[in-house]
């Protein structure tokens, strides 16, 4: 149950980064009150899933999802560059998430 939580932790990561980045400097509401929330929701459920991972673990999953899901977005919806270095960065992200989960 704890990676389930570690996965929806990240989701929520991505959530509250976009939604930041659309609040413009925290002047929009809707998009800063959905940072806000997703961001208490992020957090809570990091919590609830080290209550059984490893710190170590749980953090760099939980940053890696939310660092590459938040390049994903901003690629794929904000149009940002796709660069072979920015995609080289993350498949290095995504490979430190798998050997931390191998070990």
């Amino acid at each position: 149950m704890s990676w389930i939580f570690l996965l929806f932790a990240g989701l929520l990561e991505i959530v509250w980064a976009v939604a930041m980045k659309q609040s413009a400097g925290f002047t929009r509401f809707w998009p800063t009150a959905i940072m806000g929330v997703s961001m208490i929701g992020s957090f809570g459920l990091l919590a609830l899933a080290m209550r059984t991972l490893p710190l170590g673990t749980a953090y760099v999953i939980w940053t890696g999802i939310g660092a590459v899901g938040a390049f994903m977005v901003g690629i794929m919806f904000l149009g940002e560059a796709i660069t072979p270095f920015r995609i080289l960065a993350a498949v290095l992200i995504v490979s430190g998430l798998v050997v931390m989960k191998m070990s």
